[in-house]
C-alpha cells in the first residue's frame, strides 16, 4: 500500500499461480475442505475490496482442485457440487458488486478512494477499510476476518451515522458458508472509535469478507 497509487495496478491471481506444481488456488488454502472454500471466498472478497483492477485466471472461480493443464478443459463437472457452484455464485456477485458500486471502482488509482479503518488488529487477524467514490454519498466499508472463529460485538469506527446495509457476505449460505452475519444491516452508534465519530457493532463471520454500504437513515 506504500506505492499502490504511484502506478495503475492489476491485482492478478494468474496463470503462474496455478501451474508447475504449485497446485490450484483451492488446494493451496489451509484447513479442511470447508475452510479451504471459505478461505478462497475470503481471498476473492479481499482482492475485490482493494484498489486496482482484478485478474482471476480461469478455473479459480469454480474452485478447481487440480492445477491448470493446457491439454485438458476445466473441471466443469465440479459445478454439480454445491461448494463449487456456491463459490462461482460468490465470484459472480463480487463482479456485479464491483461493477455496480462506484466506491469500488471510480477512484481505483487515486488515494482519495481508499482509507484504512484498522490494519493493525493482528491479535484477532481482522482488517477494516473503506472505499469511496467521487460522490460523497458513495462509501463502502469492508471488514475481513482471517480466522475460522466468528466474532461477535466487534466494533469498527465509521465516518457516518445512520444505517449501513450489508451488501455482500462471503459467508452466506448461498455460497456454502455458515450464514453468520448482521441481518442485512446495522445502525451506527454515536460512539467514537478508530478516530471516527461513529461506530458499528458487528458480527464477523468466520473466514469471510463482509461489505457494507452507507445508506444514511434510509436503511
Amino acid at each position: 500500500m506504500l506505492y499502490a497509487f504511484q502506478e495503475n495496478f492489476v491485482l492478478p491471481l494468474s496463470h503462474d499461480e496455478v501451474v508447475y506444481g504449485k497446485g490450484s488456488l483451492l488446494r493451496q488454502m489451509p484447513g479442511d475442505d470447508w475452510q479451504k472454500f471459505a478461505n478462497l471466498r475470503l481471498l476473492f472478497g479481499y482482492m475485490y475490496a482493494q484498489p486496482g483492477k482484478k485478474l482471476l485466471f480461469m478455473g479459480g472461480e469454480i474452485g478447481q482442485w487440480n492445477e491448470w493443464y493446457h491439454e485438458a478443459s476445466l473441471d466443469w463437472h465440479l459445478l454439480s457440487f454445491s461448494p463449487h457452484s456456491g463459490l462461482q455464485q460468490c465470484v459472480r456477485d463480487l463482479n456485479r458488486l464491483y461493477r455496480n458500486e462506484p466506491a469500488l471502482h471510480e477512484l481505483d488509482f487515486q488515494p482519495e478512494g481508499f482509507e484504512w479503518i484498522d490494519c493493525s488488529d493482528s491479535q484477532v487477524s481482522v482488517l477494516a477499510l473503506i472505499r469511496k467514490g467521487r460522490s460523497t454519498d458513495d462509501i463502502v466499508l469492508v471488514v475481513c476476518n482471517f480466522t475460522p472463529l466468528p466474532r461477535s460485538n466487534y466494533r469498527v469506527g465509521v465516518p457516518r451515522a445512520g444505517f449501513w446495509k450489508e451488501i455482500l457476505n462471503t459467508d452466506s449460505k448461498d455460497y456454502g458458508g455458515s450464514g453468520h452475519g448482521n441481518l442485512g444491516r446495522v445502525e451506527a452508534s454515536p460512539i467514537p472509535f478508530h478516530g471516527r465519530p461513529h461506530s458499528l457493532n458487528l458480527t464477523l463471520p468466520p473466514l469471510a469478507s463482509v461489505f457494507f454500504k452507507s445508506v444514511g437513515n434510509n436503511g
